[in-house]
């Protein structure tokens, strides 16, 4: 059953003629598949890129591989390069992206849990952090809608 954020999603987008395409890491299509249970979903979503490797980030997305070494894989502007990468690489209007860490594992900078989102448009980008306690599997979960949240914000003040 899909929530209601995903349903206005699929109105706010359908209702402007405005697309959508994600990249995803540490949600590994979670995404994907939270706006394709939606039916229309082809009327906005475009797809996405599920750049689990590094590499797939830096050669697909085009993330700069100096801001990985500088900043880390769990950024705001690796999430930004992301967005923006999947963005341009599928012509959509806006882009949502997620780069964490599900767990098990982390460190004192990014603890188990931890997740960046960024969302791109046709002017502005920007990330965000969170950090939620649940297994893997729960924290994948709560990446993703948290991800949906967040693009459905940003897209509303973008719009205004």
């Amino acid at each position: 059953m899909a929530s209601y954020v995903q349903n206005k999603i699929k109105e706010l987008f359908c209702s402007k003629g405005i697309s959508l395409s994600a990249a995803e890491s540490c949600t590994g299509g979670q995404i994907s598949h939270l706006l394709t249970g939606v039916a229309g979903a082809s009327g906005y979503y475009l797809g996405s890129v599920t750049s689990y490797a590094i590499s797939v980030k830096e050669s697909v997305l085009g993330v700069d591989s100096e801001v990985i070494r500088r900043c880390g894989v769990v950024s705001s502007e690796v999430a930004i390069q992301m967005a923006e990468g999947v963005r341009r690489l599928t012509g959509s209007s806006y882009a949502v992206s997620t780069t964490g860490l599900a767990g098990p594992g982390g460190d004192d900078r990014n603890p188990e849990g931890t997740v960046w989102i960024g969302v791109a448009g046709p002017d502005s980008s920007r990330a965000v952090c969170k950090v939620f306690k649940g297994d893997r599997a729960q924290n994948i979960r709560h990446f993703a809608d948290c991800a949906l949240k967040e693009l459905y914000g940003f897209v509303l003040e973008d719009i205004r």
